[in-house]
């Protein structure tokens, strides 16, 4: 069997995760045949390695890893590929905005996420992968992204539409799967790429096929290629049976 597409590329927040934080049996098992058909699994997310991983380890994936929005590549689990590191003076700027608006805040480091009530001030002597900000006000979150946009040199994307999200320029999904790609020998056009918010936008334009979840923000529908069930009706389970395997079938077809 050779499947048009050789790459399912998953977010994981709202995409193959449902809103209890859990993978369904149906979506499992979808993920299952698609492994057993060749397809090479790949969880892409804004979250941090450890967070993600045992996620993999309940779908038996062995393959490479985006984690934190494409700051650090794994070519296999437990085995860091590349890492992209932000500037420890910009890691203070981005904290001293946060402090300016009094508005909630996160940062990665290599070891671990801080936020407002674990900081402890010690930007220099750590390594940074992310910084992010929650507010439900609306007008000071314009007024940070203006800002953000302001300061340049940033991949300003979002997990939420009450967050935003600050990864080096360059630094995304898109880019971490297209160094997947090179690790595996395949091309961008055999991804399938699916998502539900900004941080998922870049992967889903770039991909074979962007899809999003019924549950994705407006704009990320917008653009991509097809649309799906939501995370707590097993899309993914849609888009392999759909897209993937039904894919391959035809091309199976094709070739006796």
């Amino acid at each position: 069997m050779t499947a048009k597409y050789r790459l399912l590329a998953l977010d994981m927040d709202g995409t193959l995760l449902n809103d209890e934080q859990q993978i369904t049996p149906k979506t499992v098992e979808w993920i299952q045949k698609a492994v057993d058909a060749g397809v090479h699994v790949c969880l892409s997310t804004g979250r941090a390695f450890r967070s993600a991983m045992p996620y993999a380890e309940q779908l038996g994936l062995k393959t490479p890893m985006i984690t934190v929005n494409g700051s650090e590549l794994w070519r296999e689990p437990y085995e860091l590929y590349r890492r992209s590191l932000m500037d420890p003076a910009l890691i203070q700027q981005l904290y001293e905005i946060a402090e300016e608006y009094g508005i909630w805040f996160w940062a990665y480091s290599t070891e671990q996420v801080y936020n407002r009530n674990n900081w402890d001030g010690d930007i220099m002597g750590r390594e940074w992968l992310k910084f992010g900000y929650s507010t439900e006000d609306d007008e000071i979150r314009h007024k940070l992204l203006m800002q953000l946009q302001d300061l340049g040199g940033l991949e300003i994307t979002n997990s939420t539409p009450t967050n935003l999200e600050i990864n080096p320029l360059g630094v995304n999904k898109a880019y971490g799967i297209g160094e997947v790609c090179k690790l595996l020998g395949i091309e961008m056009s055999q991804v399938v790429a699916v998502g539900d918010s900004l941080n998922d936008l870049a992967a889903i334009q770039a991909a074979g096929l962007g899809v999003a979840m019924g549950n994705a923000q407006e704009t990320v529908q917008q653009e991509a290629g097809a649309v799906v069930a939501s995370n707590n009706e097993d899309g993914i389970a849609e888009v392999i049976e759909k897209y993937i395997l039904n894919e391959a079938e035809v091309t199976l077809g094709t070739d006796c």
